[in-house]
């Protein structure tokens, strides 16, 4: 870990002790290309650090294939890295046993996946679904279980109604509902939330979001929200991570990601998306997006990046530290704190100015 990088920029803020620490986490994957016998390496997840506070929301934005799900999947488990190291309260997940991971994990996080129609087993019943974590983790007796089932439905706003109805007789929002009951169901510490509301109706985005900000408050969870509405992602936020590439570019207090992260490329994500109150001059990215099974050298941002020069294919930049405690990013050329958008836009598109 670079010596910039202090253990509050990380997460630990406020006296509150780590729930889970990633250090110099890799995923690669090895993918078929056009040979019968070549195989590629797919860089998913490349040197990633971060530390995630108890009872802290952290959300992670970038284009499609950043590697925001890799990195929700290494925080709950779910995946190993190929090299680095996951700890959970301390405990390095990967030198515990499977069934102490299984306990550690299984029982302390809960996950939401993006489609409820396909996280959902069409065939098991709201009851089943929301009884099964506490059948496979032994909480509680039968009765208190079918009880712990009707509290779920009651925290996430389903009528009891529902209790006996499939996946297939709900409306998407209520599906979505029954995944963030279930998530909940063994009462975690840590709720990963991996594109919640991109494959619901508008309508009903808002509602999740509000349901989700709402349990975040009322439980004390720490949570994950991985998506690419940025917007969103502000808003449920108290840290920003912007990935790129498989690496993590940029960490940032929600409050200052929109107009003062110091990325190129943080600073372009957010101009792509404002809001109608307060228009904004969108910063056009140009060049060829690169690839996770051939990255560039250096900075793999400098493809796209109007402020790339020689150094940046050279040298991959390290983490450095902005003003303002708890915000750090991997710039040799950092936009200015205070630099407008507006200025941003005309610097990217000289000839339009």
């Amino acid at each position: 870990m670079n010596a910039l990088v202090k253990p509050e920029d990380l997460g630990e803020s406020a006296g509150r002790p780590a729930l889970v620490r990633v250090t110099d986490a890799h995923v690669v994957h090895k993918a078929r290309s056009g040979g019968v016998f070549t195989r590629d390496r797919v860089y998913a997840l490349t040197g990633a650090d971060l530390t995630l506070a108890a009872g802290e929301t952290v959300g992670v934005v970038g284009e499609s294939g950043c590697g925001k799900s890799t990195l929700a999947k290494v925080l709950v488990g779910v995946e190993r890295p190929t090299s680095g190291t996951v700890a959970f309260r301390g405990q390095d997940l990967w030198e515990m046993s499977p069934g102490e991971r299984r306990a550690a994990i299984g029982g302390s996080t809960g996950m939401i996946f993006q489609d409820p129609s396909t996280a959902l087993n069409r065939r098991l019943t709201v009851r089943q679904i929301l009884r099964d974590p506490l059948d496979v983790h032994g909480r509680n007796s039968r009765p208190r279980r079918e009880e712990r089932v009707r509290e779920l439905m009651a925290l996430v706003g389903l009528p009891t109604a529902l209790t006996d109805a499939l996946p297939g007789q709900l409306s998407g929002g209520q599906r979505q509902r029954v995944a963030i009951a279930r998530a909940l169901a063994l009462d975690p510490d840590l709720v990963v939330a991996d594109e919640p509301t991109s494959a619901l109706d508008v309508s009903v985005r808002a509602q999740i979001l509000n349901l989700l900000l709402d349990l975040r408050e009322r439980l004390g969870l720490a949570l994950v929200f991985v998506s690419h509405d940025i917007q969103t992602v502000r808003r449920m936020s108290d840290r920003v991570i912007t990935m790129y590439l498989g690496r993590i570019v940029e960490v940032a207090p929600a409050a200052r990601v929109t107009d003062h992260s110091r990325h190129p490329y943080t600073r372009a994500l957010f101009s792509a998306t404002p809001g109608l109150l307060h228009p904004i001059d969108p910063i056009p990215l140009v060049g060829p997006v690169p690839s996770a099974t051939r990255p560039p050298s250096g900075c793999p941002f400098r493809t796209r990046c109007w402020k790339a020069d020689q150094l940046c294919a050279d040298k991959m930049p390290d983490f450095s530290a902005a003003s303002t405690p708890g915000h750090r990013f991997r710039c040799h050329h950092p936009v200015d704190e205070d630099e407008s958008t507006r200025d941003l836009a005309r610097q990217s598109h000289p000839r339009e100015s």
